[in-house]
């Protein structure tokens, strides 16, 4: 008996479904780094998604999720989330529905107490993670990268004096907003907000190298070459 057109679609969409690789990806790199493009991409290519903890902790707050009420409690008080209310969130993000074929993690874990204690919580759940991107950028390249960032204050698209000049000085091209340098852009700000990742979250490269997880990848290509770059190590996993 013939399959009609329609029959077949349905069975190939099946097949598709059922061949999917599960990704489960961790993404390392210090400030200026690019990971949040790169997992963007990643997310959009793979179609897992891309999951930032300042996004779901915003979220549970907003939304009076579960540990959110917690974790505004702290915030309230101008006090540290602590870590297991951190990982509790993340934990119910990473457990639901959309996470089913994997997630791109970008922003956590930011200590390698908080990688510990993810990996126990994962394994349970038996969703351990695949594999963690590094992407290599040294001090200077991210100096040079965040200090001469602009952003539109309207649209928040951002811009660089040397690599992405608007068409109009000072104007974004995309809505005509003003373009402004953000704050916590100036290389002072920006040589501490290194050396608080060289302390706390660079200790995670030798972590996951020891568990055989750790990817390295070159973060000074051009942002294509990079992408190229990761889709090849993602594509064997």
């Amino acid at each position: 008996m013939p399959i009609n057109k329609a029959s077949l679609i349905v069975f190939e969409s099946f097949v598709k479904q059922r061949g999917r690789r599960k990704l489960r990806v961790i993404f390392l790199g210090p400030p200026g780094s690019g990971k949040g493009t790169q997992a963007s991409r990643l997310s959009e290519r793979f179609g897992i998604p891309q999951i930032s903890t300042g996004d779901i902790l915003r979220n549970a707050i907003v939304n009076k999720i579960g540990l959110g009420i917690k974790a505004k409690e702290y915030m309230d008080k101008g006090e540290l989330v602590p870590d297991d209310v951190i990982i509790g969130i993340v934990g119910d993000r990473v457990n639901q529905q959309d996470c089913e074929n994997g997630f791109i993690l970008d922003g956590f874990p930011r200590t390698v107490v908080q990688a510990e204690s993810f990996d126990k919580m994962t394994e349970e759940m038996s969703i351990p993670v695949d594999v963690v991107l590094s992407l290599n950028v040294n001090e200077e390249m991210v100096v040079k990268r965040l200090c001469g960032r602009m952003v539109c204050k309207d649209c928040s698209t951002n811009y660089h004096i040397d690599f992405n000049l608007p068409k109009k000085k000072g104007i974004c091209d995309q809505c005509s907003g003003k373009l402004y340098h953000r704050p916590d852009d100036e290389e002072d700000v920006v040589r501490n907000r290194l050396r608080v990742y060289k302390e706390t979250t660079e200790p995670l490269i030798d972590y996951y190298q020891q568990k055989g997880l750790l990817r390295a990848i070159d973060g000074e290509e051009k942002i294509e070459n990079i992408f190229k770059q990761l889709v090849s190590v993602l594509e064997v996993m």
